[in-house]
């Protein structure tokens, strides 16, 4: 048993490291003599024990809020961070060397995640305070750094760092000294060291006095230039010009200077390529967020006046609100979400910063689906009947709560040319091709983008269950059914992909299976398939792995084929989701050629017409990459990057196009640092940024994504970090009175943020798409190009923040009113 020696604390102190010293006895003695005798024994013992010498490493990495290194001592490497370094230090010349009280003041520094815990614990678990507590270390600045994805501008030739002092003449008067910072062919770039008088569009003239060595001007040496943009950054103005030319390109020797001049100097001098290092950075984010978006991007076409949805965006993450949205016989029905009275509501909300709530709900009769929907808006007018409708929605199992965003669309948005400036390789220009004649017949039709995200959660749900519905108006109820479509209208819908290592098209199919896995039959559908691959979800969990041979038998496609046998067919698994339900299959052959094969190709041979393609971008080539671009340009929903450091793992990127982001204001004024954001409101709770980090830990790329909820609180009043943010995860508030009074009192403070949080493991970037970029900045600064590569490998998840304020509010707003009946 372990003796806790924490009330003694003083006198370890007082005496570390002095056990072998001559008054240790004697001075010991004088400070323990109110001790009892067995106390003093056992004291003195662990004073001795502190002073042992101590051979073991210490790695903190993944276990301190804190950037950890290597530490050389006494020819041992240790990994601490600059907190540990100075306590070990200091533990090392009270002890006199590295022993065990240097190794436990090491483990227990106050950025220990495990020291933070406790504190917390404890804090939670007494409810009184006795004394006050000693100031502990505590974070409150969680730094990160924006990028938004797209439009990425392709520059029309390369710039060349290069730092000479010129002469700017802005008008008659005397020139003002500047100095350039890179050039080009035909455009400069130079710096004032003051505010000057200058603008936009103004011409003005330049005299390269540190060029006169290098190029005999003669008569002509000033330019004129047009000024094409301003910066000031830290006090100095930066001045981005493009050359006005008089006279015609070949009689200009100036230009035909440079261009020898650049191109023999480029590698002294190095080429910039912030703007190719800005677009491969964002473009690589971008790689890993569309593909795990958790929201689906509606396109509306418009025909004459005629608003309905064309496009939907699919991925794994949103595939459920695509398939929600589908009658028994798979039409789509977002025709029923996106009404064209409820898209002028949803264009209207959005100018006043809002989203539009749809409850909505399914009902069955006689094998077909009938679907219910209303949205805050249309509940507004009844209230009485608002509650009855929201509880008899919610006593359905299939009651859905969607909010709905409008986006603008921008048909330019559809380009994405790689920031080469002209030097993109023959083999790589396919990955440079501009949206061709067809696709942009087709986005012509196109108007704007509804975003659908489903925020429904198993304690909202239960929130709305308790509403009564009874003696609900059955009259008003079936105003908000939708009549059946007698046509489908065609909604497509287009897979987000970047990196498809499909060899063959996949095709949609469900029909059942059999699965014998070594004598165990399973049973379950198939999803899609291909010549040469299956893809099934077994009704149970199975013990199957990666690489184990499987006889599939199909029952239901044996009934329609005689010259088949499908009986006991050999595939090879591929890939197992966590839940071991979902189960990727290929075909195994061993001597013979595989019936499965043949019979598959022979069905997709006379059914091509009826079968649906996996991915919508086979059958209109670059459709699926314009849409990809002009949502990835548009989005608006704030992402997080998880990203590896060591063992363990940090957040340091945010990424959205939303410029007028409500959180994101708050965390730019909650930061130390210019240009970057504060994450703290985010990351403060311990218990939830463990959680994240637990469930990523387990999480495998085709896993579904995690969601929880946030509840947040800020007083901008308040200039103490930790007193102004208060957040707390969904299960801390564990009630609807304590969810209420969190609300009322982050009202009466300040700012409430009720906030969405979806975390996702994400798949690997697909490196052929970014490589000419990464090869390009690799060829003027390798350095810089290994370290944007590790960072690109480095992004292990991603979490989409989602404000769902609006819906916590009508929810709190709604616990008013019945407190106010009751």
């Amino acid at each position: 048993m372990t003796k806790d020696f924490s009330k003694y604390q003083a006198i370890i102190d007082e005496f570390r490291g002095r056990v072998l010293s001559n008054d240790f006895e004697a001075e010991f003695s004088i400070a323990t003599k109110s001790i009892l005798k067995t106390e003093r024994f056992l004291l003195k013992m662990e004073l001795k024990r502190l002073a042992n010498p101590c051979t073991r490493l210490i790695d903190l990495r993944g276990h301190v809020d804190g950037e950890c290194r290597a530490f050389e001592h006494e020819n041992r490497t240790h990994y601490l961070d600059d907190i540990a370094i100075k306590v070990f230090d200091d533990a090392c010349n009270d002890y006199n060397g590295y022993t065990f009280g240097v190794y436990e003041a090491v483990m227990n520094t106050e950025n220990n995640f495990r020291v933070i815990y406790q504190k917390e614990k404890n804090q939670t678990s007494s409810p009184t305070i006795v004394k006050k507590p000693k100031k502990v270390f505590e974070k409150t600045q969680y730094p990160a750094q924006l990028y938004s994805f797209g439009p990425y501008f392709n520059r029309s030739e390369e710039r060349m760092n290069f730092a000479i002092p010129i002469q700017i003449y802005l008008n008659e008067e005397q020139p003002i000294e500047a100095t350039s910072s890179d050039i080009s062919i035909n455009g400069c770039k130079f710096r004032f060291n003051k505010i000057e008088n200058i603008k936009v569009r103004q011409l003005i003239n330049i005299r390269f006095t540190g060029l006169e060595d290098d190029f005999e001007f003669g008569n002509e040496d000033q330019f004129t230039y047009e000024v094409r943009n301003i910066q000031i950054i830290d006090g100095l103005q930066l001045v981005g010009l493009s050359r006005v030319y008089s006279s015609s390109e070949n009689k200009d020797g100036f230009r035909q200077f440079l261009k020898g001049f650049i191109q023999g100097n480029k590698r002294r001098y190095k080429i910039n390529l912030d703007n190719t290092i800005n677009a491969l950075q964002s473009r690589s984010f971008e790689q890993f967020t569309l593909p795990k978006s958790n929201e689906l991007p509606i396109f509306i076409e418009d025909i004459q006046g005629k608003i309905s949805p064309r496009f939907a965006l699919t991925s794994h993450n949103n595939q459920n609100i695509f398939q929600y949205w589908q009658d028994e016989k798979r039409q789509s029905t977002l025709s029923y979400l996106v009404t064209p009275d409820r898209f002028l509501r949803i264009k209207k909300a959005s100018m006043l910063g809002k989203s539009v709530l749809v409850y909505s709900f399914i009902h069955i009769s006689q094998g077909k689906m009938y679907f219910y929907t209303a949205d805050n808006i249309q509940l507004d007018d009844d209230l009485e009947f608002m509650q009855k409708f929201l509880g008899f929605a919610a006593s359905k199992e299939s009651f859905s709560i969607t909010q709905l965003n409008f986006l603008e669309l921008d048909n330019e948005l559809a380009d994405s040319p790689l920031t080469l400036a002209n030097t993109l390789a023959k083999k790589d220009e396919y990955l440079n091709m501009v949206t061709s004649e067809d696709v942009k017949d087709t986005l012509s039709k196109l108007t704007s983008i509804i975003t659908a995200k489903s925020i429904t959660d198993k304690d909202i749900i239960a929130f709305y269950q308790n509403l009564s519905f009874e003696n609900i108006n059955t009259s008003k109820l079936k105003n908000f059914g939708h009549k059946r479509l007698l046509d489908g209208q065609s909604v497509d819908d287009v897979g987000i992909n970047y990196n498809n290592q499909r060899q063959e098209p996949r095709f949609k199919y469900k029909t059942g299976v059999e699965v014998d896995a070594e004598g165990v039959i399973s049973t379950g559908i198939s999803h899609d398939f291909s010549t040469s691959g299956l893809k099934i979800e077994l009704e149970k969990s199975s013990l199957l792995v990666k690489g184990n041979i499987v006889n599939i038998t199909f029952p239901q496609l044996q009934k329609i084929t005689s010259s088949f046998d499908l009986k006991s067919l050999p595939y090879e698994v591929m890939r197992v989701n966590r839940s071991k339900t979902v189960i990727n299959l290929r075909v195994f052959v061993e001597k013979h050629q595989h019936i499965g094969r043949a019979f598959f190709k022979a069905l997709i041979q006379k059914n091509r017409e009826k079968l649906t393609p996996d991915e919508y971008a086979m059958l209109s080539p670059g459709l699926a990459k314009a849409l990809r671009n002009i949502y990835s340009g548009s989005l608006k929903t704030v992402a997080l990057m998880i990203q590896t450091s060591g063992s363990r793992y940090k957040i340091e990127t945010i990424t959205t196009n939303d410029k007028n982001s409500r959180l994101l204001s708050y965390c730019k004024q909650l930061s130390d640092r210019n240009q970057q954001f504060n994450l703290y409101p985010l990351l403060n709770n311990l218990q939830a940024t463990s959680l994240m980090n637990t469930t990523l830990k387990k999480m495998q790329a085709d896993d579904s994504p995690v969601s929880d909820i946030l509840y947040v609180s800020i007083n901008p009043e308040n200039e103490m970090i930790d007193q102004a943010v208060t957040t707390k995860l969904d299960s801390e508030l564990r009630s609807d009175t304590l969810k209420k009074m969190f609300i009322k009192n982050a009202l009466k403070r300040g700012e409430f943020f009720c906030l969405q949080v979806v975390v996702s493991r994400t798949d690997e970037p697909d490196m052929q798409y970014l490589n000419p970029e990464l090869s390009y900045i690799s060829s003027y600064a390798i350095h810089r190009g290994k370290q944007l590569e590790q960072d690109i490998w480095s992004v292990s998840g991603i979490v989409q923040i989602f404000d769902i304020t609006q819906e916590a509010i009508f929810r709190y707003q709604l616990m008013n009113e019945k407190a106010a009946k009751d």
